[in-house]
């Protein structure tokens, strides 16, 4: 029996309305097979261990089970689920004061006059792995998710928009600032 040729052709947004429609757990099996890597990944950058990763994933499909109805179509069903898992897991952070990071150094933000440094993309690129993983663990769950969606997972500021449900420039000021406190941060970490 190959019933699941058909499946692998439908699109995502075919699969997800066919889930909505029968509330068939094997459909959603099929959404979750496409997704997990991805939607772990996710939860990993935002966690402190593989552990927490797998179970914040597995709290993300179970919510997504629930929810999936209220996907409306007006986006990629992959950038509404990195949405979606975005802001599950930063609730979940937020939600656990003892992870909250405190920032004790001065904030870029405060750099003279009110600008921002301007960090060039190709900075990051120079930066040393190691020290960029260390670096990463001190700057905000938010910042880290960020910086993560534009280039790990190379997210366009288009998708970003739709994501973060901001403006193009709101989203550009995000990754400027994140930028500038991770290149702090792994100053501070060499």
């Amino acid at each position: 029996m190959n019933d699941e040729s058909p499946l692998t052709s439908l699109s995502d947004e075919e699969l997800v309305e066919n889930i909505v429609k029968t509330n068939d757990p094997l459909l959603f099996g099929k959404l979750y097979d496409r997704y997990d890597k991805i939607v772990y990944n996710k939860c990993y950058s935002f966690s402190r261990s593989e552990a927490e990763a797998k179970d914040l994933t597995q709290d993300v499909f179970l919510m997504l089970f629930v929810k999936l109805r209220t996907f409306k179509g007006k986006s990629k069903f992959k950038t509404w689920l990195y949405s979606f898992t975005y802001n599950f897991c930063t609730n979940h952070v937020n939600r656990n004061k003892e992870r909250k990071i405190s920032d004790r150094a001065k904030s870029l933000d405060e750099e003279q006059n009110g600008y921002l440094i301007d960090v060039p993309d190709e900075t990051f690129l120079q930066f040393r792995v190691e020290h960029l993983k260390k670096a990463l663990c001190h700057i905000s769950p938010e910042d880290k998710s960020l910086l993560l969606l534009k280039y790990q997972d190379e997210v366009p500021i288009k998708e970003l928009m739709v994501l973060l449900e901001i403006s193009e420039s709101a989203v550009k000021m995000r990754l400027k600032r994140a930028k500038n406190r991770l290149v702090e941060a792994y100053n501070k970490s060499r």
